[in-house]
């Protein structure tokens, strides 16, 4: 659905100015380039987060305590 809504929008904007849609398609890959980078970043900051907390709640679940909050 999110694909189909950048679509339409792109044929709006072609619709209405087409030489700043050709930019943007060209510019696209470069963009996702340059944020691929931030992204891995953001998933091995998560993944170091998650650890931390499975650390810290270890002594919790060796004793019993429900895993539910």
């Amino acid at each position: 659905m999110r694909i189909i809504g950048l679509f339409l929008l792109w044929c709006l904007l072609l619709a209405v100015c087409w030489p700043l849609a050709l930019l943007a398609l060209l510019l696209a890959p470069l963009v996702w380039l340059l944020a691929l980078p931030f992204r891995l970043l953001g998933v091995c900051v998560a993944a170091t987060l998650a650890f931390i907390k499975a650390l810290l709640f270890l002594p919790a679940r060796l004793l019993g305590g429900s895993g539910h909050a």
